[in-house]
């Protein structure tokens, strides 16, 4: 299981937000590109980009800074999220450098839009599904549909998908623990690998998402708790190559 650190960009920062709320957010830093070398240097394997203005308006707002990141650590997979509606922001994710663009809003109002870009780009394409009390949330998490995420998160089997982050609104930000239930019943939802987000909070969360790892949990994203130094980075990856299933 890969323990993936989050970076949210908002106006060029490096922030967080608690449960996707714009007008709650705590900036960490003014250089994105720092705070991923600082996660490159504590062994990250991957990292999470979220462009938060992106993901409200519908379209990329931060991509400058999505691009530096890509050009400062070529070697490093990089999966980006945030405002991706069209094949050209597609395309050009991709030209940049970044390795795995995430389709959030798009994928719950129109999923053939899915389908039609896995074609396009094999093995490049993750689904990003939001929840609230186990319906699905768009825009930026403005707007909870009738659509629950178990049911969203099957209908993907089949498109090629190479993995689905699910995340837990309630938990997001708020150190308050994953949502490890609902993140197993994402992963026998469906065959395609599921990358766990929100509320993880210390090695506590680290340790019961490994423990169902076998469940088809792949990943587990941290934002709060290693900004915070709640959760040592390089010791719960350790943690995780070195698990051995009771």
């Amino acid at each position: 299981m890969l323990i993936i650190p989050a970076i949210d960009l908002k106006d060029g920062q490096c922030v967080r937000l608690r449960q996707g709320l714009m007008e709650d957010s705590t900036v960490f830093g003014s250089d994105p590109v720092a705070f991923a070398k600082k996660w490159v240097d504590q062994g990250a394997r991957r990292l999470h980009l979220v462009d938060l203005n992106g993901a409200f308006v519908g379209q990329p707002v931060n991509g400058e800074v999505v691009a530096e990141i890509a050009k400062a650590f070529p070697d490093l997979p990089i999966q980006i999220g945030g405002g991706i509606r069209r094949i050209e922001t597609v395309e050009h994710y991709l030209s940049v450098g970044v390795n795995y663009v995430i389709i959030g809003t798009q994928a719950v109002k129109q999923p053939s839009f899915v389908r039609e870009i896995c074609k396009l780009f094999p093995g490049r394409i993750m689904v990003g599904l939001d929840a609230k009390n186990a319906y699905v949330a768009t825009d930026g998490w403005a707007n909870v549909s009738q659509l629950k995420a178990t049911e969203l998160a099957a209908r993907f089997v089949d498109d090629g998908v190479s993995a689905i982050i699910y995340t837990d609104i309630a938990r997001d930000g708020m150190m308050q623990g994953v949502n490890v239930q609902a993140t197993v019943a994402m992963a026998q939802a469906s065959s395609v690998p599921i990358i766990a987000s929100g509320g993880i909070t210390n090695m506590d969360d680290i340790k019961a998402l490994m423990a169902q790892a076998q469940h088809g949990i792949a990943g587990a994203i941290s934002g709060r708790a290693i900004y915070e130094a709640k959760l040592d980075l390089s010791e719960a990856q350790a943690y995780c190559d070195n698990y051995v299933q009771a």
